[in-house]
């Protein structure tokens, strides 16, 4: 029997005999796929997903059969099926069906891009976005994920942890650049995630994209849990740290506070 990378093992031991490798092996490879890798070699997917070609191959052939990748008989690619997969969270997810419109109304009304994100493990998941303009497929961003200890998004999900999975995440935090000014030392980003905590809210200049700021806030449901952030991004050409924290921080922080009364 192939072996388990060393963390879905962990998951193995921790879940007890119901945990199915086979379905951990086929989620990981469909997980392989993304922006930086959007057709593979059955090599790769080995690979990338740390598994045998033999197991590799049977689970993309599976997927394949199945509708959820298709190949040319060397590369392999996903196909618009996934999208099921997500579907079922955005359509079943109150969070983001109360967020997008008001993603879209915020970004409208002040010009610049507005997101809201959840916490998923290490890095965070876009669930709304709008823009200004209609530059960009909202869907492109909509499931994008970056690393959440150098966003504001990131911050303030991490902020809203209770103390002992803070400090389990930071423990087990390996961060890496994302670009030149990304914070990378460990007591500083734990000093930076309390921070964000203490005043209720992150600014993050340029450590997750050159040239960007944003800043986020909490969205915390009827229990007071942080359940989502709110976030508005800004060309630093278009406007200094100093706007963002006098201008979008009161707007943001006011639809956080009527956004919060509709989740439960």
């Amino acid at each position: 029997m192939a072996r388990l990378r060393p963390q879905d093992a962990e998951r193995r031991r921790a879940a007890g005999p119901d945990f199915l490798e086979a379905l951990a092996r086929g989620l990981a490879v469909l997980q392989a796929f993304g922006p930086e890798r959007r057709q593979m070699t059955l090599a790769e997917v080995a690979r990338v997903v740390d598994l045998p070609r033999a197991t590799a191959r049977r689970a993309l052939l599976t997927l394949a059969q199945l509708g959820h990748l298709e190949t040319d008989g060397r590369l392999f690619r996903l196909t618009p099926r996934v999208l099921r997969l997500a579907a079922g969270y955005l359509g079943g997810n109150g969070a983001s069906t109360i967020l997008q419109p008001r993603c879209e109304r915020l970004s409208l009304a002040i010009g610049e891009p507005c997101s809201a994100a959840v916490l998923d493990g290490e890095e965070i998941v876009f669930i709304a976005y709008g823009q200004p303009t209609p530059m960009l497929n909202v869907t492109t961003i909509v499931g994008w994920r970056l690393p959440a200890f150098c966003t504001a998004l990131g911050r303030v999900l991490l902020a809203g942890l209770p103390d002992a999975e803070l400090e389990a995440f930071l423990a087990r935090l390996r961060p890496e650049p994302v670009t030149r000014l990304t914070e990378l030392d460990p007591a500083a980003i734990r000093a930076q995630v309390l921070e964000t905590r203490a005043q209720g809210f992150a600014l993050v200049d340029q450590e997750a994209e050159i040239g960007f700021r944003s800043l986020a806030v909490p969205l915390r449901r009827y229990d007071g849990r942080v359940v989502a952030a709110l976030n508005l991004g800004m060309h630093t050409e278009r406007g200094s740290a100093v706007i963002l924290h006098e201008r979008v921080l009161p707007l943001l922080r006011a639809e956080a506070e009527e956004i919060s009364a509709q989740l439960v």
